[in-house]
């Protein structure tokens, strides 16, 4: 999922757990679709780029070319990630909701428990081109294991370390970082020249979550048993949280001001030369967008506890994207599978990917000659070596929320001078589990 992203209000995420009906562009009642309306779809695109302007100058031409080939128009909506989750769950208890849309892919299993999205069963997966187009580490993010996908791939992500090359050149630093403790030896090199070390987004609930699902792993934990309930408050769990915050609040890394940071703004800063580093999911497209030339930064696998990346406790990385589903009430099923086919087409996964510096989840795009840049040899080795998965659960996106949220308000107090212990941490994590649904 791109990062982001977004944070449901509890009073909608909890809909999750009473949602049984779809909804779409149409009346169907009997939740199989139709194609009452088989000219017009509507469709909800999250937004990819460094604004939403951005993604309908990337997006529109190609609508319009799906429009010519086909006659059916699509009517394009690009939604901001802290509003997404919350659209798309409103639209599966009122009724009112597009035809086709993005989701994040960690929502997959989340949103196919409402029962609102199509299954992608062998039968739809044949309209498209089959289930054997996709990559096997994207097809693991697309909904319960042993269940039809609830959606299929669209775009492939990763976090990477981003660093500035002059910044690290000035403070004589001569390769990133390869560990945590590299990282904060060489912030105090950075500091010393009078700059910031690494940027994030303190409010943003979504990627608070990615990253300490990134140091949970590394620190041989998860957020949720074997069996699938919570277990927010493991050793493992409550290291990792501590270990991220404390990058501000111990080790002086991230700024106090990057505590309320939302969705962009760290980007922002480290394309102006204000950050050293950025750990970010595919940003080339959105450093260029705002004026940072590719010669100015390198790329490097983010940092693990020690060694190299690889399997198991060198996990570096969530397996990030953005996955495309369809609403199973729609009134245009059959244009809505064309749709979908038409987007993860491969002249349109090339054409779209490259736009977003993302990697195609459909194995014969990303053959192509322009996905073998520096920076995506970098994604494409953590996806393919070093990424996990976030939990495939129906509660996923609670967990998201309530931890997410729980990261946010630990930044608060560090960048308030309050105290970041264990226990405090371990005390967040309580209550976030305390706010999960009960079976």
């Amino acid at each position: 999922m791109r990062t982001i992203r977004a944070a449901a209000t509890g009073a909608v995420v909890m809909s999750l757990a009473l949602a049984a009906t779809a909804c779409g562009g149409g009346t169907s009642t009997d939740g199989g679709g139709s194609n009452d309306s088989p000219k017009t779809l509507t469709y909800w695109a999250s937004n990819q780029g460094a604004s939403i302007e951005v993604d309908k100058k990337v997006l529109q031409p190609e609508l319009d070319k799906f429009e010519k080939q086909t006659g059916i128009k699509v009517k394009l909506e690009v939604v901001p990630w802290s509003d997404l989750l919350n659209r798309i769950l409103t639209a599966t208890t009122s009724g009112q909701g597009p035809d086709v849309l993005n989701i994040g892919n960690t929502w997959s299993a989340s949103l196919q428990a409402t029962g609102a999205l199509l299954p992608w069963d062998e039968a739809n997966l044949a309209k498209i081109g089959g289930r054997n187009r996709f990559v096997d580490s994207a097809l693991g993010s697309t909904g319960a294991e042993g269940k039809d996908p609830a959606a299929v791939p669209l775009y492939s992500m990763a976090y990477a370390l981003y660093y500035n090359k002059q910044i690290f050149a000035d403070a004589g630093i001569a390769q990133p970082p390869a560990t945590w403790a590299e990282l904060v030896a060489d912030g105090k090199k950075i500091q010393a020249k009078g700059k910031q070390v690494l940027g994030a987004e303190g409010a943003n609930v979504s990627e608070n979550v990615h990253h300490v699902f990134v140091f949970a792993k590394q620190h041989g934990a998860d957020f949720f048993a074997a069996d699938g309930k919570p277990d927010f408050t493991s050793d493992g769990a409550v290291a990792a949280v501590k270990q991220y915050v404390d990058l501000m609040a111990k080790d002086k890394a991230i700024p106090q001001g990057n505590a309320e940071y939302a969705q962009n703004q760290s980007v922002s800063d480290f394309a102006k030369g204000k950050t050293a580093m950025l750990l970010w999911q595919s940003a080339s497209s959105n450093l260029k967008s705002q004026g940072m030339s590719e010669d100015k930064y390198g790329i490097a696998p983010v940092p693990v506890q020690s060694g190299t990346p690889g399997t198991g406790a060198q996990v570096n990385s969530m397996v990030a994207g953005i996955n495309l589903a369809v609403f199973k009430n729609t009134d245009n099923l059959d244009g809505a599978t064309e749709f979908v086919k038409f987007m993860t087409g491969d002249e349109e996964q090339k054409i779209l990917n490259k736009a977003y510096s993302t990697i195609p989840p459909v194995a014969s795009a990303q053959s192509d000659a322009g996905f073998n840049s520096a920076a995506n040899a970098v994604l494409k080795d953590t996806l393919a070596k070093s990424a996990a998965a976030l939990p495939q659960v129906a509660d996923e996106s609670q967990f998201e929320t309530v931890v997410g949220t729980a990261v946010k308000e630990l930044f608060a107090d560090a960048a308030a001078g309050r105290p970041v212990t264990t226990e405090s941490v371990k005390a967040k994590l309580a209550k976030a589990q305390q706010q999960m649904p009960t079976k």
